[in-house]
């Protein structure tokens, strides 16, 4: 069996038998195209880490070319990865090695020992209450766009959502009548309820009355919840640009994106005073050890509302 062939057999694997969303697929899919082609040879042959000769048969793999492979990453004369990118890439690497040990396709899992490179701790970048208020405010307005604009944002604050799940979200999953929750589809298409506040329904339901209508004529008839302005689905690209634009009239000076709105929800509950496995279950997240990253956050405004606050702190 060829190379290409062992990972097409591993991409539909991991897409039917275990269920993992098409964008994970893909992930995967670019990883394993990066290993193949440093494998044949290719984009890099002449480096000192890459294979003296290419590699087109599954058993002739070695420990030697996973962790050639690793440090080549690190050393692209065109791009250099960071730890954390490459940390992923040999994640997928080994999961497909592992996959080959167990259908039989080889002996030995040369992946098993491979280890990627120490991850620098980095706190999620969340920004103040008093920042999203202002990043809210932003998207006032009685035009449709910015009511599109503010009951999106309203809906990724208010729910801690990742932009796909919101974005992905039609008009049938928001009924007006008992809009108190709204059912999230994330990864590996696993879903969850999650509470929504007054001022989310309040923004959605306006949009939905005033503004949907109009985008809706646009275009062809769709059933998504966020429309452009020529009545397709909002993409997580757009998505990202109007969160930078309200960032931009807010004035604010920090880099804000769809995913700070994310961090900043974790937070500030944590803040508040929220059971972290109360968060883990709003967030989505498989493992509370995710989640517990967000009680760091916490800590450091503690420790500094402490420091600045207390007579003895310093």
């Amino acid at each position: 069996m060829t190379i290409a062939t062992a990972v097409d057999g591993y991409l539909r694997h991991v897409a039917v038998e275990r269920g993992l969303a098409a964008n994970t697929v893909a992930a995967y899919r670019r990883d394993l195209g990066l290993y193949t082609a440093w494998l044949a040879g290719q984009p890099d042959a002449d480096l000192a880490d890459a294979p003296a000769r290419p590699i087109t048969n599954l058993r002739a793999i070695t420990r030697h070319h996973v962790s050639a492979f690793v440090q080549y990453l690190g050393l692209r004369p065109e791009s250099p990865l960071t730890a954390a990118s490459i940390a992923r890439i040999l994640s997928t690497v080994r999961g497909f090695h592992r996959f080959l040990l167990g259908e039989g396709l080889v002996e030995t899992d040369v992946a098993h020992d491979s280890k990627p490179p120490k991850l620098v701790l980095r706190l999620p970048k969340a920004i103040s209450i008093e920042q999203v208020a202002a990043l809210l405010a932003a998207t006032d307005g009685d035009d449709v766009q910015r009511l599109r604009d503010k009951a999106l944002l309203e809906l990724l604050y208010a729910t801690g959502a990742r932009v796909s799940e919101v974005v992905d979200l039609n008009v049938d999953d928001v009924r007006l009548e008992d809009f108190d929750s709204v059912r999230l589809t994330g990864k590996g298409d696993k879903q969850r309820i999650v509470p929504v506040g007054s001022f989310a329904r309040a923004a959605v339901s306006d949009y939905l009355v005033r503004a949907r209508p109009m985008l809706s004529a646009r275009g062809r008839s769709t059933p998504a919840l966020f429309l452009g302005l020529r009545g397709q689905r909002v993409s997580r690209q757009n998505a990202w640009l109007i969160i930078r634009a309200a960032a931009e009239r807010a004035g604010l000076t920090v880099p804000v994106s769809p995913h700070t709105l994310r961090h900043s929800f974790a937070t500030h509950l944590l803040a508040g005073g929220a059971d972290v496995r109360v968060v883990q279950e709003l967030l989505g997240h498989s493992s509370v050890a995710t989640t517990q990253i967000y009680t760091l956050v916490t800590a450091d405004t503690l420790r500094d509302m402490y420091t600045l606050s207390h007579p003895r702190a310093r």
